[in-house]
């Protein structure tokens, strides 16, 4: 007899994580959802705050959870120390594998799991994909729910045969159109991305019920359920609708997300920066520096460097100018990262 599917929702302190967790119970309170949170020991109290609020509104508890938990050191200390000191970077991401990935694999074990990932329709990223067998991500808020992993397997072109025999066998509501879209092989002038918009721009449900279907013949967690409600939505949410699931809840919105006003040059602005809003806990990070291994948080400067007076105030401007031209830019810094809201590091990159 096959195990019973778990489904979990992991909570990491950024806002989309959280409307993620409001909206399946909102929408999907037929699934019985787990909460998790993987405490790296540098969470901001805001974090805690919106856990706790959360817990309220979705009637469970939020399983806290934390790697190297015998040690005297809370997770990120640990972990900071078992690798010499050096701070996690793009090159080695020791917080997201140790403070983050491991647990999570060790919670769920060898459970069938569908993980729920609150990656928006307005962002041009993936998520993490488990290379445990027996972890499958989905994403609701975007127009794809589905992994990179499943449309890869599905759409690649020796399968068009048994798509074409499930679209003719079952009422998808597949158009003429998206079967002929299905006929089509994939080469250098048609990729896979191009065929799966085309494919989702003529129904997103009738897409889904056709991908669910032939999970079936898979090892993917859902291969073992007789029906699955998600295949049925079609919703894309943006950022503007994040916020206001949050607000509508009354979980409310994270602190580390309010914007401050300023003025720059007689120009007045807002953003959101967490030196201005924990100095206390940006002395800390800083701490966390060595400029003379090379060991700093950005790459480019280090946060002494980024929180000087005229540097700072160089920051503003080219924000406000940034702005006032309308040119969006991808930044490193922490301020643009956060402002723009695409990204949900961790709560110690959060720090």
């Amino acid at each position: 007899m096959s195990k019973k599917i778990r489904h979990v929702v992991g909570i990491s302190g950024g806002k989309d994580s959280a409307a993620l967790a409001i909206y399946l119970k909102n929408k999907h309170p037929e699934l019985d959802m787990e909460y998790y949170f993987c405490d790296t020991g540098k969470e901001l109290e805001e974090t805690y705050t919106l856990i706790r609020n959360l817990e309220t509104y979705l009637g469970k508890k939020v399983t806290v959870l934390r790697n190297a938990a015998k040690s005297t050191e809370d997770p990120f200390d640990h972990f900071y120390n078992v690798f010499g000191n050096y701070l996690p970077s793009s090159n080695i991401r020791w917080c997201t594998k140790y403070l983050k990935l491991h647990p999570f694999e060790e919670f769920v074990g060898d459970d069938p799991v569908i993980s729920y990932v609150g990656i928006r329709g307005d962002e041009d990223r993936e998520g993490y994909i488990s290379k445990k067998s027996n972890i499958q991500s989905i994403f609701p808020f975007r127009k794809n729910i589905w992994s990179e992993d499943v449309i890869a397997k599905i759409l690649k072109t020796e399968h068009i045969p048994e798509l074409i025999r499930l679209a003719n066998a079952n009422q998808y509501g597949l158009s003429a159109r998206a079967l002929e879209i299905l006929h089509r092989p994939l080469a250098m002038n048609f990729t896979i991305d191009q065929k799966l918009s085309l494919l989702l721009s003529e129904g997103i449900k009738e897409f889904n019920r056709l991908v669910f279907d032939f999970l079936k013949s898979t090892s993917y967690p859902l291969s073992e359920e007789l029906s699955y409600s998600l295949v049925e939505n079609d919703d894309v949410l943006i950022r503007e609708d994040i916020f206001k699931i949050l607000r509508d809840s009354g979980v409310g919105v994270p602190q580390y997300y309010e914007k401050i006003q300023f003025e720059v040059d007689g120009l007045v602005g807002e953003w959101v920066w967490l030196y201005e809003q924990h100095p206390d806990l940006f002395q800390l990070a800083m701490a966390y520096e060595n400029e003379q291994e090379g060991f700093t948080w950005n790459q480019k400067e280090s946060l002494a460097q980024l929180s000087n007076p005229e540097r700072i105030m160089t920051i503003k401007r080219d924000f406000l100018n940034r702005n006032k031209n309308k040119i969006k830019t991808k930044s490193p810094y922490l301020l643009d990262i956060l402002d723009d809201s695409e990204t949900e590091g961790c709560a110690a990159c959060f720090m």
